[in-house]
């Protein structure tokens, strides 16, 4: 859609000699306003509205109402934002599409030309939220899963098929090319779109709305962006404003860096305990402080990703030069990096450990070098335990009362042990135990750095001779195929498959609840002797019920520490004391096993290039290109156009 500003303020500028944009330091000039004391996200919404500014749908009353923003002003005021493209994943998604084929029809019965029906704004539909974990510890799970995922989900497939090749505006990503959040941050998002639709092409920031909670993830790379219900979606990808009002924004100085032994997980995990307490719903939270430079972007998208848990409408993180080292590393265009570093700098939307102080509604401090290994658990994201206390931690949950712990557990089964057969071995299951470990999400697996630290302490313990135990469901289902080519690189995935972490999809999975059933004896034990099984996942979100039916006490952890748990087989340990198994020369302590700081890095220069991101992304999106297709070796290349040819690559705006 063409941006309508009827010259209000008259600030449309040249950008270089290829592009306008609406300036927001002429628009603070005009209106005699410091927009650089404004928070970066509410900077964004106002050059949507400015933009966007029409006399009808959007007016100059709201662009200055959203200009003259302060902590202190009254807010209640309403304001329209139209989002510069939409994101669905394939639950949601599909409902969607349907809706546009009923319009198709019904303009058909009136007369109207029904190809005339389609998206005004850009859309993306990722296929991810329907591949379910039925198979695993064996090479071919990802193959049998994929055969089961295609059968089980023909018709759905066929229609997204049609709505690829019939709608303008519309693109698919096939199944098993990723998680949407993950495919959002790594391909789809261009941090600064352009619109071709008038005269003369314009440059604005990207901007987004998806049917999926965690598109908030983006927010990491510095595009504002959240979750919508499906109705909202189809309104504004029909080009109508979505009404909002004008938001509160948090602070949050960070300062410091994550000391040795602390991840991104760590880190997300201690921001969602520490905001729910603070209550940001409904609210923008934003970062800044000297901390973000240390931050990579990965670890600041983890962050942005769980905004849903601590409650914020998103947690945003301002672009910088770590914003551009990204987008080089996954393999955009020169062009495009080199548009979004100087169209943020002429806007003055380009951090740096020098930019003035934005003013907040209220401010919020978190020093990294206080966030410790941790845990949140058995039922809540927000609730965090640091790893020394997890076991002390399920101990009490396990024996407190049911209106505290949440479990439907008498006193007398306390100390119930059922023995399991599994294959002619035999395991004892009791309270606590393990069940199912997993290593799923875009919350992590979209972090090379946790995801290369999860495949060295997999190797670490292979060669001190530990193993997984049967009986533990196991899965490695990364966010995107570019995790599996780096591992293959590292040569860290043989490690992680000998602990049977074989690859079984690339989708939501456990995460979503999709964890599949546990071997039948597991649970049958746990049925018959009404235990309280644990499981492990680097997921963002833990509800009972959620993750398995079967299993009460579920755990949100870093790639590394579920690797760490399914070896230990249980939760009543302390892994900062206690051995996290037996090896060939005798008990092994996670500290014998935990990759150092400086392996991680050496190993991620080392195996993550930019080149497995536009081969990967090059092949999933261009019809009759070489892809590995689901249902065979991701090492076996073959045609997908079958199921998914795409007659034309649309532009991203």
């Amino acid at each position: 859609m063409s941006a309508k500003n009827l010259n209000s303020f008259n600030v449309k500028e040249k950008l270089s000699n290829t592009y306008q944009y609406f300036s927001l330091p002429s628009l603070g000039k005009r209106l005699g306003v410091a927009l650089d004391k404004l928070p970066f996200s509410i900077r964004v919404l106002l050059e949507d509205l400015l933009r966007m500014e029409d006399g009808h749908l959007v007016t100059k009353t709201d662009v200055e109402a959203l200009a003259r923003w302060s902590p202190t002003n009254g807010l209640e005021k309403e304001i329209p934002f139209i989002a510069s493209r939409v994101l669905l994943q394939d639950f949601t998604g599909v409902p969607v599409v349907v809706d546009l084929a009923a319009m198709r029809d019904a303009a058909q019965r009136f007369g109207v030309d029904p190809e005339r029906i389609n998206p005004l704004f850009p859309v993306d539909l990722v296929i991810d939220h329907s591949v379910q974990v039925d198979l695993f510890g064996s090479p071919d799970a990802f193959q049998k899963n994929a055969e089961i995922e295609y059968a089980r989900n023909r018709e759905r497939y066929a229609f997204l098929k049609w709505g690829q090749k019939a709608l303008r505006n519309f693109r698919t990503i096939p199944p098993d090319t990723g998680i949407v959040h993950q495919v959002n941050l790594e391909y789809l998002a261009p941090v600064v779109a352009v619109d071709r639709s008038g005269t003369s092409p314009v440059a604005h920031f990207d901007t987004v709305i998806g049917t999926d909670s965690h598109t908030t993830m983006i927010n990491g790379l510095g595009v504002l962006g959240w979750g919508v219900g499906g109705i909202e979606a189809e309104a504004a990808m029909l080009g109508q404003p979505m009404s909002m009002l004008i938001p509160e924004v948090v602070g949050v100085r960070i300062s410091g860096r994550l000391p040795a032994g602390s991840t991104a997980t760590d880190a997300v995990l201690t921001v969602t305990q520490l905001l729910r307490k603070r209550n940001v719903v409904g609210k923008f939270v934003e970062f800044f402080g000297p901390g973000l430079s240390e931050l990579s972007l990965p670890d600041r998208a983890t962050i942005a990703n769980m905004a849903p848990e601590y409650g914020a409408t998103a947690g945003f993180f301002p672009v910088d030069n770590e914003t551009l080292a990204y987008l080089r590393l996954t393999g955009r265009s020169e062009e495009q990096i080199t548009l979004v570093e100087t169209y943020c700098k002429a806007q003055g939307m380009f951090r740096t450990d020098q930019s003035p102080e934005p003013s907040y509604t209220d401010v919020m401090e978190l020093d990294l070098n206080d966030v410790v290994p941790s845990l949140a658990g058995p039922k809540r994201p927000q609730d965090r335990v640091s790893l020394k206390e997890a076991k002390a931690s399920f101990i009490k949950a396990l024996t407190a009362p049911v209106k505290e712990r949440g479990f439907e557990l008498p006193p007398a089964a306390l100390l119930s042990k059922r023995p399991v057969d599994m294959g002619g071995q035999q395991v004892n299951l009791t309270h606590g135990s393990v069940v199912l470990a997993a290593i799923t999400s875009c919350t992590n697996t979209s972090n090379p750095s946790v995801m290369i630290g999860a495949g060295l302490l997999a190797k670490k313990a292979v060669e001190k001779g530990l193993r997984v135990a049967p009986h533990i469901k196991t899965s490695l289902a990364p966010g995107s195929r570019v995790v599996t080519d780096y591992l293959d690189a590292a040569g860290l995935t043989t490690y992680l498959e000998k602990l049977n972490f074989h690859l079984v999809g690339y989708g939501c999975t456990t995460c979503i609840g999709n964890s599949g059933p546990l071997p039948d004896p597991v649970s049958k034990a746990i049925k018959e002797g009404n235990l309280v099984a644990a499981a492990v996942l680097s997921g963002n979100r833990n509800f009972e019920g959620r993750i398995n039916p079967h299993v009460k006490a579920n755990y949100l952890a870093s790639p590394p520490l579920v690797v760490a748990y399914a070896l230990a087989g249980r939760m009543d340990v302390d892994l900062t004391t206690d051995p996290i198994g037996v090896g060939k020369e005798g008990p092994v302590y996670l500290r014998d096993i935990w990759p150092t700081q400086q392996e991680v890095l050496e190993t991620v220069r080392k195996a993550v290039r930019s080149d497995m991101f536009k081969t990967r992304y090059t092949a999933a999106t261009q019809g009759g290109r070489k892809l590995e297709r689901p249902g065979l070796s991701r090492r076996s290349p073959i045609q997908v156009g079958f199921y998914f040819h795409l007659h034309q690559e649309p532009a991203l705006l």
